[in-house]
């Protein structure tokens, strides 16, 4: 049903002309990392315009966000009209006009009742909701730039995987195109929406998808193990708590589970270290880890280490979340009983 939505929107957005019409599908999340847990009801679509080189001006401290603007006269002349009076490329303006076509466009997509939910300041999304009775699918769209150039300074020592995928891999990986979504950061001080953010979700899907340190790992006739069950398992444990305590743990998502699990992956980076029967052992040193994370606020972006992804503002969550995940540590986890 998504694949049927999408693909219509898709071609009708490349049939306008000009600015959208290189656009090529990456699908990203949960679902497609085969992490997914409870029901398959929200997918992230990547819709990604190609471009060949930008300038990227840092806009905090953070090495994640980025101001965008062409270096000399662009091979994407189409691009141009999206640019702010300072020239720089506007995340807003772009996701403003992509907005309108998707709008436009879902109107014609027959035989399934598709709308686009109203815009949350923000966000990078364009979010449909497709009727499948009994019950609806999301769908977020996000608005993605892919950029040939190599990654920038933030990203040098960060992911850390010699150890447990190879240097080599890490060589490749950091070889691939550069992503960037628009997503407002919302520590500026005029919230103008012409900043873009660093995306790696193409590679922490292919680092989920071959999670192992040998190249068997998980295959049909290979041994098994039990990341990929540990993830899973503290993501419906968070994913249950957001349920009981939505305003506690608004500004705890799935994304930081995620970046635990990635440096959990690096600090035992041996397939015996996850063994397949070793399920309930490993996923306490993971929830461990994490649980040190939320005491001490400090959970270090993968790619980008000098971001850190709890910070302090943020401080009640992160302490909330923790003496929750203690309690179902210390109970034998009622709420996977409920």
């Amino acid at each position: 049903l998504v694949n049927q939505v999408v693909l219509h929107l898709i071609q009708a957005i490349r049939s306008q002309d000009g600015c959208f019409s290189s656009i090529e599908r990456l699908s990203a999340g949960s679902y497609y990392e085969h992490v997914k847990v409870s029901e398959p009801n929200e997918f992230d679509i990547m819709l990604v315009i190609p471009v060949a080189r930008l300038q990227l001006d840092e806009c905090d401290d953070t090495g994640a966000y980025y101001y965008l603007s062409f270096k000399r006269n662009p091979k994407e002349k189409y691009l141009l009209k999206f640019l702010d009076e300072d020239g720089k490329l506007s995340a807003f303006k772009m996701l403003e006009a992509l907005r309108k076509i998707i709008k436009e466009e879902v109107k014609n997509i027959k035989n399934v009742e598709v709308t686009v939910k109203r815009k949350k300041a923000g966000s990078p999304a364009i979010t449909l909701q497709i009727k499948n009775p009994p019950g609806e699918i999301s769908v977020d769209i996000i608005l993605t730039l892919k950029v040939q150039q190599s990654w920038p300074p933030s990203t040098q020592n960060g992911l850390k995987i010699e150890q447990w995928l190879g240097r080599k891999v890490r060589g490749d990986f950091r070889n691939t195109s550069l992503y960037l979504v628009a997503k407002q950061n919302k520590k500026e001080k005029v919230l103008r929406g012409n900043t873009w953010r660093l995306s790696f979700s193409h590679i922490e899907k292919a680092m989920i998808n071959n999670h192992g340190s040998s190249k068997t790992c998980c295959e049909s006739d290979g041994p098994k193990c039990c990341r990929k069950g540990c993830l899973k398992l503290l993501k419906y444990l968070l994913e249950k708590l957001k349920m009981k305590y939505p305003k506690e743990l608004e500004k705890i998502c799935s994304y930081h589970v995620k970046t635990a699990f990635f440096h959990s992956c690096v600090m035992w980076p041996n397939d015996t270290d996850w063994h397949w029967g070793d399920l309930e052992h490993c996923f306490q040193k993971y929830l461990g880890y994490f649980l040190d994370c939320l005491q001490k606020s400090q959970l270090p972006h993968f790619f980008i280490p000098q971001y850190n992804l709890l910070s302090l503002e943020d401080k009640a969550s992160s302490h909330f979340l923790s003496r929750q995940i203690n309690y179902q540590l210390n109970n034998r986890f009622p709420i996977f009983q409920e």
